[in-house]
């Protein structure tokens, strides 16, 4: 293996024919050789290679009569044929490489390529490759490879932006098990992540599989949930995988299926159209390169007919892969001409780590090492020219700028475009080049396509998923609760279960257009409360597929299962013993401090002297002897308080006070009323208990529900010792306790949630209440959503029913 592998390396190579004899250690040459020769090694007779060599040989053909370019230096393209073999093609690059090589181009098996790129990183010779678009290629491991077509990294995040837009969660990738495919696939994997989805299975076959293989690979797939296929294959075996398909009953309505490039190159290539081909792929979505429709390619294209049957074993019909193999040559003999005029030498040095072992006729030695390969790296990578395909400029990551695919629809017998997909707007109908001089923008409002026909002729989007039929209905856990069963408990008739959220999520699955089977599972002894937070480990573990109760939601619980929106928020209370309070024959006397009436009665007795001041000189009703006057002041005062004063005030000063102080007597007449009225209708019941600041204080015992969440959130997050925290089970349990007292073996209050809370105290007749404010997570109080409650009491309209992980809508 170790030697096909080296043997394999050397697919597509440049010699310059103009360089000394190799028995030297060193050779040198003109600034510009009269011959280069150009070794391009792939199948002939494939998909890509019957596109590509055509294009390469009018390539070469048109740099030769273009004096513009390498004036005086002569590209001559060596073409050699692997047959589509690995071990044929490492023979092949053998006799390349045999001469001294300036570049290399090709291979398009991205197995062959990963051989090579350690080839030529050895001997500094760039690697120009039209068909390898393994991602894992573009790795810092391999300087020297350059890609001039598009990394199917790109394609990949271009799939999840179609899974994400038609929303599906899920999807199935089918792909064949060589460097290609899984490192395709892997790329898939890491962008549908990031979308929230994922790939469901891998269905993974080898090259070359046969049909009862692809057959038996599609019975286990059809029998899963998912009903998306991403299908990620070579170009000329990737038919059977339809044609298995179609026998399977799997091309029809409920089916989506997604192709890569390979299936667009490969229908492009087939002229005249095959009815019998289309007829297997009708409503299959897929992928092709995106290449602007400029004055020179369309002029390539016109001559294309005269091209395509030039020195072919069969007839070459036309793929993007051409457009990408022309360019490649243009790329390497400008890149060469910019070469020369930076002064650039071709010469060769020996490899002294590369020398023949005994007894061997491989000839190692005779491969020797470009001295200016990194400069013409270099050069390479600052290419910036219009190329058939477009743009030809390398990124800081050496792929080529200004990634797009076509988005197309496969229909009749032929192929509608949708839409467009680019990394810098995502899925649009519009070009991406007019969107280049647009705001970057990949915002999912912005995502749009045209609608598409899918298999079985259906125009609706495909749910995308079925429950699979392997008889497995959703394992759907409940809590097996001893207290407050009006919420969920143990039913002895069918379904087992009972209670106001079991009747809400039956309901729920009654409106699904849809069956779902599915079967109860009680979680607990029955004869106490389970632990809440073992039942949400449970699902997080794939015990059970969901689950549907009074389950809290808290930040803790987010982070490992999946929960519905709940139907209202509410947190922890606490619940104390409250007495009466009886009045006081001096409550009247409570609305105002004792700083507050003092101040009164002083300014009454004021006021009374003002008008006094200002009317016993003219209003002779303030005059008479000092005794006379001393109760007019007083009485005229404090009769103001009712608007009931006697006397007429006749001065004009005189009225001006009397109105003002009419108007302050009039606010502390409504405030004292106000006051003393709350006093006597509300403040009838008290506790010792003011909330949970006090009760945090204090050192006396809490209740707690048993099972419940609170109890670790008043050790963890509150840091109430434990010691202090009594579990009980049921109503019964909360009445006693809290009837007793700390005193008597009870408890001072009991911290729960509201919704319990409440249904406890529309049982005990006003003996309880709760205190304080509702508090969450924090000490915060209602609205910071750091923990919301599943259920509120049954006698509520609204309930709030938890589901983990597998929502009945698949997410």
């Amino acid at each position: 293996m170790a030697i096909i592998q080296l043997l394999s390396i050397f697919c597509i190579i440049c010699v310059p024919m103009e360089v000394m004899g190799k028995n030297g250690n060193a050779s040198a040459s003109s600034p510009r050789p009269s011959v280069v020769n150009v070794g391009a090694l792939f199948t002939i007779n494939s998909v890509i290679g019957r596109a590509a060599k055509p294009a390469l040989e009018a390539a070469v053909d048109d740099v030769n009569s273009d004096s513009s370019i390498l004036p005086g230096t002569k590209l001559n393209l060596i073409t050699l044929d692997t047959n589509c073999s690995g071990f044929i093609g490492t023979m092949e690059a053998l006799q390349l490489v045999e001469n001294d090589v300036v570049a290399a181009i090709g291979p398009q098996s991205s197995g062959i390529a990963h051989v090579i790129s350690h080839v030529v990183n050895e001997l500094h010779v760039p690697l120009l490759s039209f068909g390898a678009t393994d991602p894992t290629l573009s790795a810092l491991q391999y300087p020297y490879f350059l890609r001039t077509t598009q990394s199917d990294y790109f394609q990949m995040f271009a799939i999840a932006d179609l899974v994400t837009y038609y929303g599906w969660r899920e999807v199935i990738a089918i792909f064949v098990d060589d460097d290609y495919g899984r490192n395709g696939i892997s790329v898939l994997g890491d962008a549908l992540a990031k979308k929230r989805c994922k790939i469901s299975y891998k269905a993974a076959f080898t090259p070359g599989a046969s049909n009862s293989a692809i057959n038996d690979l599609l019975v286990g797939v059809n029998l899963m949930e998912s009903r998306v296929y991403v299908v990620h294959v070579n170009p000329d075996s990737g038919l059977k995988i339809f044609s298995v398909a179609q026998n399977l009953g799997m091309v029809t309505k409920g089916y989506v299926w997604i192709a890569t490039d390979w299936l667009p190159s490969l229908l492009d290539s087939i002229q005249p159209v095959d009815v019998n081909t289309m007829n297997l792929l009708q409503g299959v979505v897929a992928l092709r390169h995106y290449t602007p429709d400029t004055d020179l390619k369309k002029r390539f294209m016109s001559r294309w007919n005269s091209l395509k049957y030039k020195n072919t074993t069969g007839p070459a019909g036309f793929n993007s892969y051409a457009l990408f193999a022309y360019d490649s040559v243009w790329l390497a003999a400008r890149a060469l001409d910019a070469f020369f005029n930076d002064g650039g030498r071709v010469s060769f040095s020996d490899d002294p780590k590369l020398h023949d072992r005994n007894r061997s006729s491989l000839h190692l030695s005779s491969l020797r090492v470009f001295n200016g390969g990194q400069q013409y790296l270099q050069t390479i990578l600052r290419m910036n020219f219009t190329g058939l395909s477009g743009q030809i400029q390398f990124d800081l990551d050496k792929n080529l700028v200004h990634p797009a695919y076509e988005v197309l629809n496969i229909g009749g017998t032929g192929m509608r475009r949708i839409g467009y997909w680019s990394n810098y707007s995502g899925l649009s109908v519009v070009a991406p080049e007019t969107l280049y001089r647009k705001p970057y923008n990949t915002s999912t409002s912005n995502q749009q396509l045209y609608p598409a026909i899918w298999p079985g002729e259906n125009s609706e989007t495909p749910r995308g998923w079925v429950f699979p039929n392997n008889g497995k209905p959703l394992r759907i856990a409940v809590p097996n609760r001893v207290s407050y069963k009006d919420f969920v408990a143990e039913d002895k008739n069918p379904p087992g279960v009972r209670g106001y959220c079991i009747d809400v999520f039956e309901a729920a699955i009654n409106l699904l257009p849809y069956p779902v089977p599915h079967t109860y599972m009680l979680y607990g002894d029955g004869k106490r409360n389970p632990v809440y937070n073992e039942l949400v480990n449970g699902v997080a573990q794939n015990k059970y597929d969901a689950a549907v109760g009074d389950v809290t939601i808290i930040t803790n619980r987010t982070k490992i299962v999946d929960f519905t929106q709940p139907y209202m928020e509410s947190g922890l209370v606490v619940v104390a013993p409250v007495k009466e309070v009886k009045s006081s024959p001096w409550a009247f006397l409570k609305p105002f401090t004792v700083q507050m009436w003092c101040v009164t009665g002083a300014f009454f007795l004021f006021v009374g002297a003002v008008v006094w001041i200002l009317e016993h000189r003219i209003n002779h009703e303030f005059r008479g002897t000092p005794r006379q006057q001393l109760i007019t002041i007083c009485w005229f005062s404090f009769s103001t308080m009712f608007f009931s004063h006697r006397e007429n005030t006749a001065s004009t000063l005189g009225r001006m006070v009397l109105i003002i102080w009419l108007f302050v007597v009039l606010i502390i007449n409504s405030s004292y009323t106000a006051s003393l009225t709350s006093i006597l209708t509300v403040q009838q019941l008290t506790s010792r208990i003011e909330g949970i600041d006090s009760l945090i204080s204090s050192t006396e015992p809490i209740g707690v529900q048993e099972g419940s969440f609170a109890w670790n959130y008043l050790i963890d997050e509150l840091n109430i010792a434990e010691s202090r925290l009594v579990k009980l089970q049921n109503q019964d349990e909360y009445f006693s306790a809290l009837k007793r007292g700390p005193k008597a073996g009870g408890v001072a209050a009991i911290v729960d949630e509201l919704p319990y809370i409440e249904l406890f105290l529309s049982s005990t007749n006003c003996k309880f209440r709760t205190v304080g404010q509702e508090f969450t997570k924090s000490g915060h109080f209602r609205g910071t959503p750091l923990l919301q409650s599943t259920c509120p009491p049954p006698s509520s309209n609204s309930l709030k029913m938890v589901i983990f992980k597998k929502f009945i809508t698949n997410g």
